[in-house]
């Protein structure tokens, strides 16, 4: 009886077979070529996430628009300037800087800094001190935040885990986050982890379809988020995905019990693929302003934040809270909010940033 024809894998190279791959395992240098080749795909995955970001300026400088108008006091303040009325117009802007949430750490330092640099006679006229003002800002953010782009690891899937409080906004960025994943070509994998609130599920299967992402659910109702949570990074590594996000029930800091929910989230992840999760970014709401710093400062000591996304800057004027919860917890905003489209959630760049808050 003639055998049946040998299945040839389309992984390895002839003349391997089904058969004889079983007897033999691909060499070292094939398995360090896999590797490699999965490392420059989420190189090159997190490089055109970001560099789309700067193709997209105008929907950021669109975003800010409350914050750079209660900041637009500073040009009045310098278009007259003079060496005379140096105290009072400092006085002024740190006012003017506190008012948009800068906080007042920073507040005092910038201004400090200007004044210095005007008594040792570096700074002469109102446009020198608003470029210095944008620069100690930006310095802010690049010293403290400069991995703005997502670290996505060195294999598939990478796994990114969302979290933060109730109505800060947390299933839509996710679903916003597939959107950008899937315009790269990435295939993409959702996990229903918010179990506590009976709309999430229902919500992120909306999502999914909308950007055709595929999805793991919570099919008897009755799962706790790190069983749905592992179920979908092991079907995400089976399967081929290569991203897999997923969602968590919204949670009050001060919620101990739920806080430690999230540790065995992590946990569950990491062992069902270790080294997970790639990415654990914090969701907060930018119309709470300085507030959402304790709230950044507990998730962190919990579970240990990677990157913050903060939603609603285009409802608000308080977008210097962008700079306060970098300099307090060095910890990088990787992507904000500044509208309700499908494409309002960008990268963030913080020379962009600042550009649009001070144009």
């Amino acid at each position: 009886m003639a055998s049946a024809p040998s299945r040839v894998l389309p992984f390895l190279s002839p003349p391997y077979t089904a058969a004889s791959a079983s007897l033999r395992a691909p060499s070292g240098r094939l398995r360090c070529a896999a590797t490699a080749g999965q490392a420059g795909f989420f190189t090159r995955l997190g490089r055109l996430i970001k560099e789309k970001a700067k193709s997209d300026v105008d929907k950021l400088f669109s975003g800010f628009s409350k914050t750079r108008e209660t900041l637009s006091v500073v040009d009045e303040l310098l278009t007259y300037w003079n060496l005379a009325d140096t105290d009072r117009v400092l006085d002024d802007l740190e006012e003017a800087l506190l008012v948009s949430d800068f906080g007042p750490k920073i507040s005092f330092r910038i201004v400090d800094t200007l004044r210095d640099q005007i008594r040792d006679g570096k700074l002469k006229s109102g446009t020198e001190i608003k470029a210095s003002l944008k620069r100690c800002i930006l310095e802010l953010l690049t010293t403290k935040g400069s991995k703005t782009e997502l670290q996505l690891g060195f294999r598939k899937p990478a796994v990114i885990m969302i979290v933060g409080v109730n109505g800060g906004g947390k299933t839509t960025s996710l679903g916003k986050l597939a959107y950008r994943f899937k315009n790269e070509g990435a295939k993409v994998l959702m996990a229903a982890g918010d179990t506590f609130r009976a709309a999430a599920r229902d919500q992120l299967e909306i999502w999914a379809e909308r950007t055709g992402s595929e999805i793991v659910i919570d099919n008897d109702k009755k799962a706790q988020a790190p069983s749905v949570l592992s179920q979908a990074v092991k079907r995400g590594k089976r399967e081929g995905f290569d991203v897999v996000l997923c969602d968590t029930s919204g949670r009050l800091h001060t919620n101990y019990g739920l806080m430690e929910e999230l540790v065995s989230c992590k946990k569950v992840i990491a062992k069902a693929l270790p080294g997970a999760p790639n990415e654990i970014l914090l969701v907060l709401d930018g119309t709470t302003g300085l507030n959402m710093l304790q709230q950044a400062k507990e998730f962190n000591d919990v579970v240990g934040i990677t990157g913050f996304i903060l939603t609603k800057l285009d409802g608000t004027a308080r977008g210097g809270c962008v700079v306060s919860v970098v300099d307090e917890l060095g910890i990088p905003v990787k992507f904000v909010g500044v509208g309700e489209g499908v494409e309002d959630l960008q990268p963030f760049d913080a020379e962009a940033f600042v550009e649009a808050i001070f144009p």
